[in-house]
């Protein structure tokens, strides 16, 4: 997929210097990732932009400000969420993470079968867990795919609603537990083509870029008030 645009001139990535000053100050020493593809990272090149996943660019802008920080990504593409929670959520907590990073669902979603309450009980699950070990924890309202130009146009309107369905159960969990929550599916550029990968599943570096910078813009504003009060 091509863009004309590069990520120094895309208007939804970050800036020149915004990413240390939104984490400037931040607490986290060990950050883990749980989910499928979209934490493993399978996003496909796009030229102009760095072929660097979603959850590797959020260790690395995490890093530069905290050189210590642990990273562990336990992400694996093909899973479905009750399947993160059990083969992630052990070595996960074993990890004794203070930031948490869940993103699941969507191989759910690709299902007609999709189940939402079945999902959200698995999510809710890892939350929970993973909040009771101190950490604070990142959820994700993903990218409508089914905009994506390589999904066949007699799924497109099927698919677009279960990727909404699935965002917004996503959305009311992470309200109800409190996490720290990415909202991505009504972004401006959702229907883009170029934040699509060819194989109709998964995003480009551009999507990962975008991502990346919604991502951390909320992690700004979770640790603005506490700068404030410094």
């Amino acid at each position: 997929m091509g863009s004309t645009l590069t990520e120094a001139t895309d208007p939804w990535c970050l800036r020149e210097g915004e990413s240390r000053e939104l984490l400037r100050g931040h607490p986290w020493r060990r950050f883990v990732v749980l989910g499928d593809s979209v934490a493993e990272g399978m996003c496909e090149p796009v030229e102009g932009y760095p072929d660097l996943q979603w959850a590797d660019r959020i260790a690395a802008e995490l890093r530069a400000v905290q050189p210590g920080l642990a990273y562990l990504n336990l992400g694996r593409r093909g899973l479905r969420a009750h399947e993160v929670r059990a083969t992630q959520l052990a070595p996960a907590l074993d990890f004794a993470p203070d930031l948490a990073l869940v993103v699941c669902g969507g191989n759910d979603a690709f299902r007609p079968g999709y189940d939402p309450d079945a999902v959200d009980a698995e999510l809710a699950a890892m939350v929970a867990a993973l909040t009771d070990v101190g950490a604070d924890v990142i959820t994700v309202g993903m990218f409508d795919v089914s905009h994506s130009p390589a999904v066949p146009a007699p799924l497109q309107a099927g698919l677009g609603e279960r990727m909404r369905r699935l965002s917004a159960h996503t959305g009311r969990l992470a309200e109800r537990l409190g996490t720290l929550h990415v909202h991505l599916t009504d972004h401006p550029a959702v229907a883009d083509p170029s934040l699509y990968s060819s194989d109709g599943r998964h995003g480009s570096a551009r999507s990962d870029a975008i991502a990346a910078a919604e991502t951390l813009r909320v992690l700004g504003a979770h640790l603005a008030p506490r700068r404030a009060d410094c």
